[in-house]
């Protein structure tokens, strides 16, 4: 069964290739197309198209369907096209014509477009949330470990001491700056494109504020070309929002990698969170870290290859729009996979004490002499050079006692403004609007 089928057989070989992998992603939208379906017979019953009696079997039909796919109990049959298909046969099979008006006043092309809208809106809040937990445990990392100094690095050369605390409350506020790309990304996803239809309108009176109210959207795409114009460019946005967290992940993981080797040594974990050789019984490989450090990075060539798909089509739908979803979907779960791997390992992570200790970082105290000499009178340029003097003569002798003072600093590591944004934008969703939406059509109290 084809939604477009007119009695005309399309060769088998063709048909394989143009539907290629559709039916593996699209029942990840199977739940959402049902959500969007019972919106749709809301809105044409309040429009007269269909009956009110029309639209509560259709509804109640529908709702059947979704629980059954919630279950695991619902596949696309051999021979049917895609998702959509599938339901509309489920509801024929079930209500006879009256299930076939159920696809009244919409395409296909605005189905898809609210059918992803809809599962990437569920999945980003899933995302948030695990981004949201994962900073709140770098925070408290950060403070329960804010006077363990670390060796600072740049150009891998010893550079300057840092702490733990520092280092942690780092990728805190990174994950918080990715959390508030999220929320915009959230605010652009969160609009509804049904109504649409194939991209210019509909003769039918449809309610499209309607089905956006019903289904908990925060706003229409209002201009129907535009709306079909946003194929692509949602999945763009989202692949550059989890990119983004993707490469903080990543460079956290190198840090760690790094961190743990023999070579440095700042830190380790328990034998169970590593890995070991087949020939050498000393090894305890990062390979959960490596393989979050390569799992992002592939993560965040998505925006590339999706940008790649869609870059010059012109405006209205096109076939090339069908690949989105295998490019896109699979790394919506490695992220969030990567996310919920450093949310395990972090707090097993263990610290070694007195670093700064070994004589092999004592240079790295040689820009806060150069800030004593400072505070003491001497010209910033004039305290450089006598700093570096008494480096080339072997004179110099550091004292390891440090007072940094100012904002962000090892002193005053102001996790509880990094905290402050972390809430701000994790507050800032239409979460209970959705909810309550998606409770409504599915009939809960």
């Amino acid at each position: 069964m084809k939604l477009w089928d007119k009695g005309i057989s399309t060769d088998a070989f063709i048909e394989k290739f143009t539907v290629g992998n559709d039916k593996k992603f699209d029942m990840y939208l199977a739940p959402y197309d049902v959500l969007g379906s019972i919106a749709h017979a809301f809105m044409l019953a309040d429009v007269g198209i269909i009956t009110q009696d029309e639209a509560d079997a259709i509804v109640q039909e529908l709702r059947r369907i979704y629980y059954r796919i919630e279950q695991g109990d619902f596949s696309i049959e051999d021979g049917i096209e895609d998702i959509h298909s599938q339901i509309e046969l489920e509801l024929t099979r079930a209500l006879g014509d009256i299930g076939k008006k159920i696809h009244t006043g919409r395409s296909r092309n605005d189905q898809v477009l609210v059918d992803i809208s809809l599962f990437l809106r569920s999945i980003l809040f899933h995302i948030i949330d695990e981004v949201y937990e994962l900073a709140k445990i770098l925070i408290e990392l950060s403070e329960q470990y804010k006077n363990h100094l670390l060796p600072g690095y740049t150009h891998f050369q010893i550079a300057m001491p840092s702490s733990f605390g520092l280092w942690f409350g780092a990728y805190a506020e990174s994950l918080a700056d990715d959390l508030a790309f999220a929320m915009t990304t959230l605010h652009f996803v969160n609009k509804n494109p049904l109504g649409s239809g194939a991209g210019f309108g509909s003769s039918f009176p449809l309610k499209r504020m309607r089905t956006t109210e019903l289904l908990g959207f925060e706003g229409l795409h209002i201009n129907s070309v535009y709306a079909q114009m946003t194929r692509g460019k949602k999945e763009k946005l989202f692949a550059q929002c989890i990119g983004g967290i993707a490469a903080t992940l990543s460079k956290m993981a190198m840090d760690i990698t790094l961190y743990m080797s023999q070579n440095m040594g700042f830190i380790s974990f328990p034998e169970t969170l590593t890995t070991g050789s087949s020939i050498m019984p000393h090894k305890k490989n990062p390979d959960v870290f490596e393989l979050i450090r390569a799992k992002c990075n592939v993560v965040q060539t998505v925006q590339y290859s999706l940008h790649s798909l869609m870059n010059n089509l012109p405006s209205g739908y096109h076939r090339d729009m069908q690949l989105t979803k295998e490019i896109l979907f699979p790394a919506l779960y490695d992220i969030v996979d990567c996310i919920s791997m450093m949310k395990y390992a972090l707090p097993q992570c263990n610290i070694s004490s007195n670093i700064m200790e070994n004589d092999v970082y004592t240079y790295a105290f040689s820009v806060d002499e150069v800030n004593k000499a400072v505070q003491q009178g001497m010209s910033f340029r004039d305290a450089y050079k006598y700093v570096a003097q008494q480096i080339q003569d072997g004179t110099y002798s550091p004292s390891l006692s440090m007072e940094h003072t100012h904002e962000g600093s090892m002193g005053n590591l102001c996790n509880d403004m990094i905290r402050e944004q972390l809430e701000y934008h994790y507050s800032s969703s239409h979460r209970e609007t959705i909810s309550n939406a998606e409770k409504r059509l599915l009939g809960i109290e």
